[in-house]
Formats: C-alpha cells, structure tokens, sequence
C-alpha cells in the first residue's frame, strides 16, 4: 500500500475577464447561445459579428417592382437577406439565380434559402461573379432576358467580421481580402508587387484619400505579414493626432486594397455593360453602392443608357436609407440606391 499523500487536484487556471479568442470575443456569432447579447447589440444600432442585416429591402423591392411568377438574378447573393424577400415577393411560380463568387460563404447561404423552403425549380446558386451575368444566363437557356437584376455591391458583413479572410483591421488575420481565396493574389502579394504609382491610382480612383502619393510610397513594394501590421504601417505614414481621422484613413486604404485586389470596378465596369440586355423589355434593375467610386460608375451607366435609349426610366436621383435604419444599422449609412427600367 501507497504511503503518498494523494495530491489535491489542480485549480482551475483562471483565464481572465476578457477572451482572447476572435471566435469567443463575439457571442453574436453564435445567437443562439447568447441571443441577450444579440439583441443589445442590434438595440445600441449596430450590426451583430457575422451576420449581415439587409439594407434598404423595402426600396430595393419597390424598384424592383416583384410580383408572383417573374424571373430574375441576385447578382450579389451575399448572406441571402435580400434574396429571401426577394423569393418571397416572386412565389409562387417564380425563379431566382443567386450569384456569388465567394466559395466560403455561398454553400452557407443556399443552405439557409433551402431551410426557409425554396427548392431548386425556385431558386439556383450560380458560382459567378456579376460581372459573368450574361454567360450564367446563356448557359441556362435564357436568352431573352430576365424580369429583374438586383446587386448590392461591396463587401459583406460576414466576409468584414471573418478575421480569417483579412478585410478588416479590428483583428489580426492573414492579409489576404480575396473573395474568392483560390484565386488571384492576396493582398499581401499585391502591396509586395505593386508600383509606388500603381498604389497611388488605386487609393485614390478606389477611396478618394487625399494622401495618396506619401502613403503609397510607405506601402508600396513592402510585405505584411497581417492586417494590423499594415494598419500600423499606414498610421504611421501620415502625421495625424486625430484618432478618427486615422481610423478613416486605414478604412480607406483597406477599401482601396480590397477593389484593387478583387478587381471590382473591372467587374463593375463589365456588369453595367451587359446589364441591358440581360433584362427583358420593361424589366428592371437595382443596384445598392457604398462608395463614390461605385456610384460614379453606375450613375453615368444608367445615364448614358437612358440617352441611348436602352432604358426607358430611371430613378430620380438617388435613394438613401431612412434616418431610422442608419440609427439600427450603421452599415446602411453610405448606401445609395439606383434604379432603372428596361426600354
């Protein structure tokens, strides 16, 4: 028989008030665990971790003008918010492609709109950026055009909150910002390969900053090993004292990165091109945009489209979130609507 003391089992190591972790800093990732905590965060008007609250839905599907039995495309499938009021507006009897190049998140969205009961002969998910609308149609037989075209433009808020995928700073993450992760160079490798001047273009085309040239001569040609060393590396390239003002800086470098990185107004740019004869005589088009950059592209589209007469109406003028929505969703703030109508 043992003459040892048995040892008292081992305190619990306490691992402090605040969690280290991205995935345990925000309870909002998982609602049904901490659904109090969700709702104080949707109450004190800001948008829960991960998800994506849908902006502008009811001025979307008024310019849409939806009815039971049409046909049309998400361009810019995203979380699904807008795509599942968009099926509840076409059903029943109506068909909506979703598209969306983003491989992570897209099987997660067809996911949610199969759970809410919309099948196949309703709803399709197309892997597809926008800017490939009229070949995702083609092959499917439609040639004539659709009912409808709806693109809310940008980043999601999933792919924002994901510290994984690099696109924002509120976390160190790899600096990667690609929709689609399987192609193309990260952000990394674009700052790294990139020209002082190419840089310079890019910040200021992409997100109006007005210190372009000196922050691209401290960013450009240079590595970063994640996206708080390239949010210090920005700091400290320009002399501010006003944390704000520093704050929009790296926001606006960040945005100018990530268009650059994705190609997005090169999209854009081919997207508005088709867009006329993707849609049917009388069918309609809603496009949401989140910065100048874009809205400039779409504005002049849907105007020179209406001076050819390709389009026989247009929104007038733009249409903003109501004072209400940008006080509960702080991400509706910078969104500007543009609707028009098929001649």
């Amino acid at each position: 028989m043992s003459d040892e003391v048995p040892r008292p089992p081992r305190r619990k190591r306490y691992s402090g008030k605040n969690p280290r972790r991205f995935e345990d800093k925000y309870k909002e990732h998982d609602p049904s665990r901490y659904g109090e905590t969700v709702a104080k965060v949707i109450a004190s008007g800001k948008t829960p971790a991960g998800t994506h609250i849908p902006i502008m839905v009811t001025e979307s599907l008024d310019a849409l003008a939806l009815a039971p039995g049409l046909t049309g495309v998400d361009a810019t499938l995203g979380y699904g918010g807008h795509a599942l009021r968009i099926l509840e507006k076409i059903s029943p009897g109506g068909k909506l492609l979703g598209l969306d190049v983003d491989p992570i998140e897209q099987p997660k969205t067809e996911s949610r709109i199969r759970s809410a009961g919309y099948g196949p002969e309703s709803f399709e998910a197309v892997k597809s950026n926008y800017a490939g609308i009229a070949k995702a149609l083609t092959s499917r037989g439609i040639t004539g055009g659709v009912d409808f075209i709806f693109a809310d433009l940008g980043c999601s808020s999933m792919q924002l909150d994901d510290p994984s995928r690099g696109f924002s700073f509120k976390s160190a993450g790899p600096l990667d910002m690609r929709m689609n992760p399987a192609r193309g160079l990260s952000a990394a490798d674009w700052l790294q390969k990139t020209s002082a001047e190419k840089l310079t273009t890019a910040l200021a085309e992409n997100a109006d900053e007005p210190r372009a040239e000196s922050i691209a001569l401290a960013l450009a040609g240079h590595w970063f090993a994640n996206t708080q060393t390239l949010a210090q590396a920005i700091r400290e390239s320009v002399r501010i004292s006003d944390e704000t003002e520093l704050d929009l800086t790296v926001r606006r470098v960040f945005q100018a990165v990530r268009i650059a990185v994705n190609e997005e107004f090169i999209a854009l740019d081919a997207f508005l091109r088709v867009l006329p004869d993707c849609l049917k005589p009388g069918g309609r088009a809603a496009i949401l945009t989140f910065h100048s950059g874009e809205d400039r592209r779409v504005k002049q589209s849907l105007k020179a489209g209406l001076s050819d007469g390709l389009y026989s109406e247009t929104s007038d003028g733009v249409i903003t979130a109501t004072p209400e929505e940008r006080r509960l969703n702080p991400r509706s703030t910078s969104a500007k609507l543009r609707w028009v109508t098929r001649a």
